[in-house]
């Protein structure tokens, strides 16, 4: 009979050692491939953001360029008395003895020759205002023409054409003896056009005009003609009226600058003599204002250029103050022209050269060489040059210069603005009117980013350091593993409610408590100190039935009594010695202005989101010190403080400091309560009173509205990248005295 043999059913037995090294090899190589991928792809999204955010800002610090168009022969009919390009920077348009010309600089042709109405037999010996739309022509009679000229466009076939427009002109008699006009100036003021001639050497014309409605009845019109003298050495030989005919400035021939006052149309007073040039016995030869009228640009005979500003001292009459000094031109200067869009300007000089500059900054971008020629002009947008000689050779540049108020100087130092005593650090992006000048300091915001972060972690430091030592050593482990999750959790409030209780509760009341709150820090300690004291002197029978390290929960009390006390301490403080008022006291006697939202507001807020993470990084560091290191000083006789404080916390050392520049840094990125809780106002000043603007609350505040490719745009990119620069040197230099403290203590 066959013999059969069943299939046992029995399981199979422990697979070989052999292959189970294999499978955990494999297991380890792989982990440790997709960690290392894991790295890889963090430090190359990183490395991407770096690159983003860098190339968004390089094109700040392009210089300016020009490039050379080709040039045109246009007949000038003469020397022009003054040339212009329209805002399409299509028509070149100048003026001549004879009128107004108009040629195209596509080719160069002749578009149409104006002589305005009501000329007469006279000619026209002077001109300004070009770029106004009003040009004032003076006379050889004593008038002066003012004509208005426009620039209507149509589109056909999607071609744009303009057509030059001169409207009618109205006459304005100057000098009743009918001298010629020598120069001429004129402004459309709000309260009525003024305008001005030099008639001789020294003496000069000025009518004033000066229309109101009534409610009922007709209008009525004043005109006032004074006829002013001036204490110039030598002659005059140049004039300038600002925008709202308050100030008119007169060059003369040997550096002296007149100011007339114009505010009483009446009677215009001389109100200063300035000398602008460096040396004695150079003459003004070219004054004009920038855009907005606040800076006058002054340019003499050896070619020297200059800005000016009228400032006023307190209780002084304003004075003519130089603010910039702009490179020198190898020649006299013939020519200026202001940009319409920012504050940059030119100036060219009787040998052809032209020089690009910009006023804020008082630097000098680019410069240009003509063949020859007298002077240039700037299309309004500033983005091309003209400029043309006797003969009537007009060369033109198309010029690239979109971010001329960036530069490191203006960015990173002190900067004489318009309408300041003095070169200040100002971030304002914006303004109210088309002349506003940008002020793109970003040292304020740097000073606040720190100023925030500093108040934030000197409250959170000790806080955090003091709660991770007791937590580790001194607390019973029952009651720790119930505290530290509830610390822990506290990092994942969204900064944003944090924010807004600052904004809106914390501030408030903290207002009302501030003597308080800087008595608490001497109060509280003492409050312990008397506690721990009392605790000392209570019997051991009683204390025998707590558990060690749970008397913490007795101080509760005691730190709740220690802040009312502290409350009403600071209330009578506040009446006895602070004339009942803090914030007079503050102002009258320290000169401190309390603001509801400032830095201690800030700093408690911003230092309750820290202190989680720095809790909970140094109390594991300090948990994970080895047993046996305070085994071994406890069995030598130290002291459970002694242990804590000389064996195990220069033992967590390394991961202490980790933890306090973890926390610096989610100060230093901080946002929403950066946002919320200050008035975001970019002030210098380290008064705890004050608020401030960081770095990233400025870019949450500017970016939604910054023009994309926009200066404004970039330089917010720039404080990105200063933010990641800070960051990245911060945590480096964290991260190589954490690894020099880990190799100092390794062998305890």
């Amino acid at each position: 009979m066959p013999t059969t043999t069943a299939q046992s059913d029995a399981p199979e037995g422990p697979r070989p050692a052999a292959e189970t090294r294999r499978r955990r090899l494999f297991a380890d190589r792989l982990a440790r491939r997709v960690v290392t991928l894991g790295g890889l792809l963090i430090i190359a999204s990183i490395l991407g953001i770096f690159v983003v955010i860098a190339a968004e800002t390089y094109p700040l610090f392009r210089p300016a360029s020009a490039t050379p168009l080709a040039p045109l022969a246009v007949s000038l009919d003469g020397t022009p008395l003054a040339v212009a390009v329209d805002e399409y920077g299509e028509v070149l348009y100048w003026v001549s003895a004879s009128g107004i010309h108009f040629a195209s600089l596509r080719d160069g042709a002749l578009i149409a020759t104006r002589t305005p109405a009501g000329m007469d037999s006279a000619t026209i010996v002077a001109a300004s205002g070009l770029s106004t739309g009003t040009v004032a022509l003076g006379l050889s009679d004593g008038r002066a023409l003012l004509v208005p000229v426009s620039f209507p466009h149509s589109y056909v076939a999607g071609s744009r054409t303009v057509a030059p427009d001169v409207g009618t002109p109205s006459s304005v008699l100057l000098d009743p003896a009918g001298r010629a006009i020598r120069l001429v100036a004129h402004s459309t003021a709000s309260r009525g056009p003024v305008t001005a001639a030099a008639l001789s050497a020294c003496e000069i014309a000025i009518v004033s005009v000066s229309e109101t409605k009534p409610l009922i009845g007709a209008p009525v019109r004043e005109e006032w003609r004074q006829t002013v003298t001036l204490p110039v050495e030598g002659e005059i030989t140049a004039l300038a009226i600002d925008e709202r005919g308050e100030q008119l400035y007169a060059g003369g021939s040997t550096g002296q600058i007149v100011r007339v006052a114009l505010s009483d149309p009446a009677s215009p007073r001389v109100a200063g003599v300035t000398l602008a040039p460096e040396r004695a016995g150079v003459g003004v030869s070219v004054l004009g204002f920038l855009l907005g009228d606040r800076t006058l640009i002054v340019g003499d005979t050896a070619g020297g250029v200059s800005s000016w500003q009228l400032l006023r001292g307190e209780g002084e009459e304003a004075t003519l103050t130089r603010v910039h000094r702009f490179a020198r031109h190898a020649a006299a200067v013939a020519a200026f022209a202001a940009s319409q869009r920012d504050k940059g300007f030119i100036t060219a000089d009787r040998s052809g050269h032209v020089a690009l500059r910009y006023g804020t900054t008082g630097q000098t971008l680019l410069r240009v060489d003509s063949d020859g020629g007298a002077s240039a002009t700037l299309a309004p947008k500033g983005d091309s040059i003209v400029a043309w000689n006797a003969a009537g050779g007009v060369a033109r540049w198309s010029v690239a210069n979109p971010h001329p108020e960036a530069t490191l100087p203006s960015l990173f130092g002190k900067v004489w603005y318009e309408g300041y005593d003095a070169p200040a650090y100002v971030w304002q992006s914006t303004g109210g009117t088309d002349d506003f000048e940008a002020k793109l300091s970003l040292v304020p915001l740097v000073f606040g980013t720190v100023k925030g972060t500093f108040y934030a972690l000197i409250f959170a430091i000790p806080i955090a350091l003091s709660a991770a030592l007791y937590t580790s050593q001194f607390m019973h482990p029952t009651l720790c593993r119930a505290i530290k999750p509830m610390v822990e959790i506290m990092a994942a409030l969204p900064s944003v409610v944090l924010g807004f209780i600052a904004g809106l509760w914390l501030a408030p009341a903290m207002e009302r408590v501030i003597p308080a709150v800087f008595l608490m820090p001497l109060i509280l300690p003492a409050a312990i100190l008397i506690a721990y004291t009392a605790w000392r002197l209570v019997p051991g029978r009683i204390t025998a039935h707590l558990h060690a390290g749970s008397e913490a929960v007795l101080l509760v009390p005691v730190v709740l009594a220690a802040a009312a006390l502290s409350v009403c301490a600071g209330r009578w403080l506040e009446q006895s010695f602070l004339s009942g008022d803090y914030r007079s006291w503050l102002s009258g006697a320290l000169g401190l202005t309390y603001d509801q939202r400032n830095s201690l507001v800030v700093g408690f807020a911003m230092g309750f989101a820290v202190i989680p993470i720095i809790f909970t990084i140094a109390e594991d560091s300090l948990s994970n010190v080895p047993p046996h290191l305070a085994a071994g000083s406890l069995a030598l006789g130290a002291t459970r403080w002694q242990t804590a404080v000389r064996i195990v916390l220069p033992t967590a050392s390394p991961g202490i400091f980790s933890a306090v520049m973890i926390g610096f840094g989610r100060a230093v990125g901080e946002t929403m309560i950066v946002l919320m809780a200050t008035g975001n106002t970019p002030l210098m000043d380290g008064s705890p009173f004050n608020g401030f603007r960081a770095l990233s609350a400025n870019i949450a505040v500017e970016m939604p509205e910054a023009p994309a490719g926009g200066t404004l745009y970039r330089v917010l990119f720039l404080a990105a990248l200063l933010l990641f620069a800070m960051t990245f040197v911060v945590n480096t230099l964290a991260e190589l005295v954490r690894l020099r403290l880990r190799r100092r203590y390794r062998y305890l």
